[in-house]
């Protein structure tokens, strides 16, 4: 008689199968951090080819979309909460690993999806793209997770307000603290404010189209979209908001560059420039910063409106064609060239309007770039500040006596706005300017809480915009 014990049949091997909702979504994430692409240019074509390829539908790509930007907007918090709950430091987990905890954080504290479903689907996720070792890793953490809800797990990682305001501000709503100071600064007030501005940076925008006048109506945009698809604009008059998304390029109007794809802040910004009063010539116009060519393909309808041209240049060529694109069929003259603008080739005093739309650091568009927030740094700034100077004063040299320049940033920050728009015209780092602010606010009719003046800054929790700023200024010699 055999005394040794039976042993088990071993399980058979299972292969991890593949979901294909959140391994796109951790694809998308992965180029985001390995390549510093954008979320908002990755995703689209992902979801196109799951689509061609019979993986997708609507709920799918739903799906796929909240998982990839509420884990890139809620990064930070996640982060902190991760580190709760391993024994090591956060550093030291790999990336990708730490991609798949954050997205499985994000089905567990910030979405409806039932606990267990959000576990095994992030585990099983583990196991495709990481292997069986860290798959086990992944669910342990996750487990450990599922211990509180979001509010306790922020009242556990996050300082005290009281302790350190900046710190607590920047766990909870998930921005770097160089930032949560930087907006606070700019914005000035108290801690409901700025906690305002901050939960409006990790809010979904809404898709906002602008007709462009003589090309297309607000009317014909809602007729496309349907009632129960379109609100009216807030503040612009060539807005439609698409209430329930969807996709603008299906539209015919968006096709063919009679409409686009515009936030209601950049709509404003170029229709204040053209409703500001000229006197004598006003048929020459430039957008000296034009790339991607939304703000050049409205100023263009405007200026052929009132049988002006527009100059729109752009340093980089990749970009210059996206502005030819844009204005590809503007029944008006127009011209688009790849140019510096602060070494123009044009001569000094040749326009009446100019647009100078400045590079920055993006801080005012962290709702539609959220990883943005987690690539700059504090002294990114020191990088764009003479470029800034440099393309409003060479604006100024080519504006004429009488004409005006709108310096405009998609930033709030102080340092990138009003300091620059400051330091020109008193000559700080070269010749002082003759030239005068004008008051932007009454040209932008019906906008509510502008500020003193005489510039203008936009915020999404005020104006649900992105936080563009302008400042326009009149050549006075």
């Amino acid at each position: 008689m055999n005394d040794q014990p039976r042993r088990r049949p071993a399980k058979p091997h299972r292969r991890p199968k593949k979901d294909p909702v959140r391994f796109l979504a951790f694809e998308a994430l992965r180029a985001v951090d390995e390549r510093d692409a954008y979320a908002n240019l990755v995703l689209p074509p992902l979801l196109k080819k799951a689509r061609a390829k019979g993986d997708f539908d609507g709920r799918d790509a739903a799906l796929a979309t909240e998982l990839v930007y509420g884990t890139l907007r809620r990064q930070g918090t996640y982060d902190a909460i991760v580190a709760a709950c391993i024994d090591r430091p956060l550093r030291e987990v790999d990336p990708p690993v730490l991609d798949v905890l954050n997205m499985g954080v994000h089905q567990l504290l910030g979405t409806r999806i039932p606990t267990h479903a959000a576990v095994s689907a992030s585990v099983e996720l583990a196991r495709v793209v990481l292997g069986e070792g860290r798959a086990k890793f992944v669910n342990a953490v996750l487990r450990k997770v599922t211990a509180h809800d979001l509010d306790g797990w922020v009242e556990k990682v996050a300082p005290p307000y009281d302790e350190d305001a900046e710190d607590h501000l920047a766990v909870v709503h998930s921005h770097p603290r160089w930032i949560v100071s930087a907006l606070w600064d700019a914005l000035g007030g108290g801690r409901a404010g700025i906690e305002d501005l901050l939960e409006a940076d990790n809010e979904r925008p809404e898709v906002t189209l602008v007709a462009r006048p003589g090309r297309s109506t607000t009317e014909e945009l809602v007729k496309a979209l349907g009632e129960d698809n379109s609100l009216p604009g807030r503040w612009s008059p060539y807005a439609v908001r698409m209430a329930e998304g969807g996709e603008p390029g299906a539209l015919e109007a968006v096709r063919e560059s009679r409409a686009g794809v515009q936030d209601e802040g950049s709509q404003l910004v170029a229709a204040a420039l053209a409703a500001v009063p000229v006197e004598g010539r006003d048929s020459r116009w430039l957008d000296g910063c034009a790339g991607p060519g939304g703000k050049a393909a409205l100023l263009a309808a405007l200026a052929a409106e009132r049988g002006a041209t527009l100059l729109a240049a752009e340093k980089q060529p990749h970009r210059a064609r996206l502005v030819e694109r844009a204005l590809a069929g503007n029944p008006g003259p127009y011209q688009v060239i790849t140019a510096d603008g602060t070494r123009p080739p044009w001569l000094p005093g040749t326009f009446d309007r100019i647009l100078m739309d400045v590079p920055c650091s993006g801080l005012g568009a962290l709702r539609r770039r959220p990883e943005s927030r987690w690539r700059r740094r504090a002294e990114d700034l020191e990088a764009f500040a003479p470029l800034q100077r440099g393309l409003l004063r060479e604006a100024l040299k080519a504006v004429r006596a009488g004409g005006v320049v709108g310096y405009a940033t998609c930033s709030p920050h102080l340092a990138e706005t009003r300091v620059v728009v400051e330091d020109v015209l008193k000559g700080r780092g070269g010749e002082p300017v003759e030239a005068e602010w004008i008051d932007a606010r009454p040209l932008l009719p019906g906008v509510p809480a502008l500020g003193e003046g005489p510039d203008v800054q936009l915020w999404p929790h005020l104006h649900g915009t992105d936080a563009m700023y302008l400042a326009l200024l009149r050549r006075t010699g």
